[in-house]
């Protein structure tokens, strides 16, 4: 679940490349996976022990990590594989599609758990064997801890967005098990058996905000939004440092997966020849590339003062 935004690298040059990059993506939806399925052993094995409804809900919850986790390998995967004849901007739209999986699976399940919960304020299930369960998920924060602190490793070096979105489900686990441990201290206690279905509640609505949050995420980038902000401004600055440049517009970013493009149009003298401007745009395509590792970029150049229309797609474009 989410605890917070998408990770993103923090220096887009940052990032690995090639084949380590790749490795390191599949080793983290694999680690993701081993992961969940040991959690849900563990919560499986305390829930039919002491019938705990917040314990249930922390259950549901890596159950649905474990088949998010396993979309997230099938679909890395495939966004690995190569550009072909039948998808020449490559299969970066696989990430945000799980994603979307993703946010489908978490909002079934948080509905499903807030009913039982509410079932439970009207007839309540004493919590048995508290100790074992705290135990149980004590163990579950310490390794749902390590895997987000790994998964955080492997988003700053790769970007990658399905991790991003599979890290969301962990870190939020985190704030849950914390929550769940609080709910079967309280609600084995004489008098508190609500605290287990208002912890039920409480986590079941965390799970079905973040899942919208996760479905907008994957959304913007399966509509190709534009890149942050940030990196819109760091492209043109990278652009205009070059001492021929006179001006950048039409500026245009999307992202597919770990792909991004780039397109953009720069306006220099209108009396340079094909080949001097033809070298500025190289020159800005390297620097630009630079710090965007792997970024396809598109550059069409303007002569300064000749007007020229282009047709944007939809509206007209700054």
């Amino acid at each position: 679940m989410n605890g917070g935004a998408l990770v993103r690298p923090e220096n887009p040059s940052s990032l690995m490349s090639g084949p380590s990059r790749e490795r390191l993506m599949r080793v983290a939806t694999i680690a993701a996976m081993v992961s969940a399925a040991i959690l849900v052993v563990a919560k499986a094995s305390v829930y039919f022990d002491n019938k705990s409804v917040a314990v249930l809900s922390s259950l549901a919850d890596s159950a649905l990590d474990l088949v998010a986790s396993g979309v997230t390998f099938l679909a890395v995967r495939y966004a690995l594989t190569p550009a072909d004849e039948d998808h020449r901007f490559g299969h970066g739209k696989a990430e945000p599609l799980s994603g979307l999986g993703q946010a489908a699976f978490v909002a079934g399940s948080a509905v499903l758990i807030m009913v039982e919960a509410i079932a439970r304020f009207h007839s309540p299930v004493p919590v048995q064997d508290g100790t074992s369960g705290i135990a149980v998920m004590a163990v579950a924060t310490v390794v749902t801890l390590a895997l987000v602190m790994f998964q955080r490793y492997v988003i700053k070096k790769t970007g990658s967005v399905a991790i991003s979105a599979d890290s969301l489900h962990y870190t939020g686990d985190l704030l849950m098990n914390l929550g769940v441990i609080a709910a079967l201290f309280l609600s084995a206690r004489p008098g508190l058996a609500w605290v287990d279905p208002m912890f039920g509640v409480g986590i079941s609505s965390f799970m079905l905000i973040n899942a919208m949050r996760i479905a907008f995420q994957a959304v913007g980038s399966l509509m190709d939004k534009e890149l942050p902000d940030a990196d819109r401004e760091n492209i043109i600055a990278i652009a205009r440092q070059h001492p021929e440049v006179i001006h950048v517009h039409e500026l245009r970013t999307r992202s597919s997966g770990l792909q991004k493009f780039i397109q953009m149009h720069l306006v220099v003298g209108q009396h340079l020849t094909l080949v001097k401007a033809h070298a500025i745009s190289d020159d800005v395509e390297r620097a630009v590339a630079s710090a965007f590792p792997g970024a396809d970029i598109i550059i069409h150049q303007d002569p300064e003062g000749i007007v020229e229309f282009h047709q944007p797609v939809g509206a007209a474009l700054p």
